[in-house]
């Protein structure tokens, strides 16, 4: 709720409002900042944020660097094949934003240790597969994780069921430390070092 609020306490909130998706997944809070046709966070083949991109990331890094749960930094791109006498393609590129994003929020405060994962999903995961070029399937994720339980003493614990009170792909209005734990799930993608 307070990560809402300060959102739309944002001057340029109802500009961007129709390009922010928070939802409840099976890994936690996931934050989508969707793109739109002239490039909202951030310009067609760059991995510069625009600045009302930077802006606001670092206001979301602003109300991320309390919380005590793990994040998730994902970058996606749609189909357009990205043209590079280099070899840089969509995979670098959807990465190279996620790092971008990754970068400003450590700016904004969020520890380096909080953030576990940095992935680059090209155009793997698109938003909206039934048009691999639609703008909304370039965005930047943040993924705030559930929290895993400590056992007596700071030991590991068991790790609790998820609450299925809340499916994945509802829009989210609780604080993610007030989700149910949850192990994080494993992935391919190679953990952030820093």
């Amino acid at each position: 709720e307070k990560l809402e609020q300060a959102m739309k306490e944002m001057p340029q909130f109802d500009q961007i409002k129709q390009n922010i998706e928070v939802t409840v997944t099976n890994e936690g809070l996931r934050i989508e900042l969707l793109e739109k046709e002239g490039g909202m966070f951030f310009e067609s083949g760059n991995a510069r944020p625009t600045q009302k991109g930077a802006e606001l990331i670092r206001m979301l890094g602003e109300q991320l660097k309390s919380i005590p749960n793990k994040l998730l930094v994902e970058g996606h791109t749609d189909a357009k094949p990205y043209s590079s006498d280099r070899g840089y393609t969509n995979w670098e590129l959807s990465a190279d934003r996620a790092i971008s994003a990754r970068r400003l929020l450590e700016e904004s405060g969020v520890p380096a240790a909080h953030i576990a994962q940095i992935r680059g999903f090209a155009d793997q995961k698109l938003r909206n597969p039934r048009d691999s070029f639609d703008p909304a399937n370039r965005r930047v994720s943040v993924l705030v994780q559930y929290r895993e339980p400590a056992g007596p003493a700071g030991a590991p614990g068991k790790h609790a069921s998820p609450d299925h009170s809340a499916e994945p792909g509802k829009k989210a209005s609780a604080e993610p430390a007030q989700e149910p734990p949850k192990q994080p799930s494993k992935t391919a993608a190679a953990d952030h070092k820093t």
